[in-house]
């Protein structure tokens, strides 16, 4: 479900992408446990249990590359997955759980956040938001962090299965209206369902365009 289509061309490229090889790297909790950088990097960023290791193992086409799990908050590190030699998917720790508002920043992992300001690969972090409640002050600070980094960000809204088609239509025009205000953010937002498969070909074609 999207604003901007894709070309038969661009969705090739990127099932023919996402169909090759994807291995675990690394695990870092440290910065001195972080892979040297060699590869275009896009990392998944968004508050606990928003579906992020779900999202990267519906792309790859694997079930458990990354690990899931139910409890909020229970990736604790930087997971670091090579996608045929030609993109590093890093998993970022959830922020947000149990916490509210102004406390996020400081709640976040420190070196989540140390990683998105001075990775030099780093092209793009997909934020992922729950597209059942769209928006949340702590999603908007971390955008208030990209801003001022000059990380290019863009919006997956997540669940689109658990949203009435109506709904979704209006939460993703919704959002594209907030993030056409955003310094940093990127202007197409996606709205996808790692359980029925939604938008996974699109967004496929979307981080393809950045290997």
């Amino acid at each position: 479900m999207t604003i901007t289509p894709y070309s038969a061309a661009q969705i090739e490229k990127g099932r023919l992408l996402f169909a090759g090889p994807c291995d675990f790297v690394a695990g870092a909790m440290k910065a001195d446990m972080l892979p040297a950088p060699r590869l275009t990097e896009i990392a998944f960023a968004g508050r606990s249990n928003v579906g992020k290791s779900s999202l990267v193992n519906a792309l790859t086409g694997r079930k458990t590359l990354a690990r899931v799990s139910n409890p909020p908050g229970r990736t604790q590190q930087l997971n670091f997955f090579d996608l045929a030699g030609k993109l590093m998917l890093v998993d970022l720790p959830g922020y947000g759980y149990s916490q509210a508002g102004k406390q996020v920043a400081a709640d976040w992992t420190n070196l989540a956040i140390d990683f998105l300001k001075g990775r030099p690969n780093l092209r793009r972090v997909l934020l992922l938001v729950d597209g059942r409640h769209g928006l949340k002050d702590s999603d908007l600070e971390i955008m208030e962090i990209f801003d001022a980094s000059a990380v290019v960000y863009q919006v997956i809204l997540t669940k689109a299965d658990k949203v009435k088609p109506e709904e979704a239509a209006a939460r993703l025009a919704e959002t594209q209206a907030k993030m056409s205000r955003r310094v940093a953010a990127h202007p197409v937002v996606l709205f996808t369902s790692s359980e029925k498969f939604l938008g996974i070909i699109e967004l496929r074609a979307e981080l393809a365009a950045l290997a």
